[in-house]
């Protein structure tokens, strides 16, 4: 069973910044085989899908009002995606998920949570006004 985990989650004021890690731990698991995505749930609400990138790293895809201040990214090598938060709102507040989706391109993105198959187990993301 691959178990992905994120990290570096909490709280900060609007307009400070974040960065969260995801990693998979249990049996061997190259992410370097996975579109890498972030969602992200708040109480009461749908999971939503934040960004997105393709298992080489050229292409990324974001939700529109996240474009320009979140920053998502992966290292192959040392097997781990991260996504940088900055100017942070408190709307930004919620639980963020890491999500690895398998897809034979390289460039493909994806940002339904019906294509991603591994998931961790939820950081939690407070910003406060």
């Amino acid at each position: 069973q691959v178990q992905l985990v994120e990290s570096g989650g909490g709280l900060v004021q609007a307009g400070g910044s974040l960065s969260l890690s995801c990693a998979p731990s249990g049996r061997p698991f190259s992410i370097s085989n996975y579109v890498m995505g972030w969602f992200r749930q708040t109480p009461g609400k749908e999971r939503e899908f934040v960004a997105a990138i393709a298992r080489s790293g050229a292409r990324t895809n974001y939700k529109d009002s996240v474009k320009g201040r979140f920053t998502v990214s992966r290292d192959n090598v040392k097997n781990t995606a991260y996504l940088q938060m900055n100017d942070l709102k408190p709307e930004d507040t919620a639980i963020y998920y890491c999500a690895a989706g398998p897809t034979p391109s390289t460039i493909w993105v994806l940002d339904s949570d019906w294509e991603y198959g591994h998931w961790g187990q939820g950081s939690q993301v407070t910003v406060s006004s």
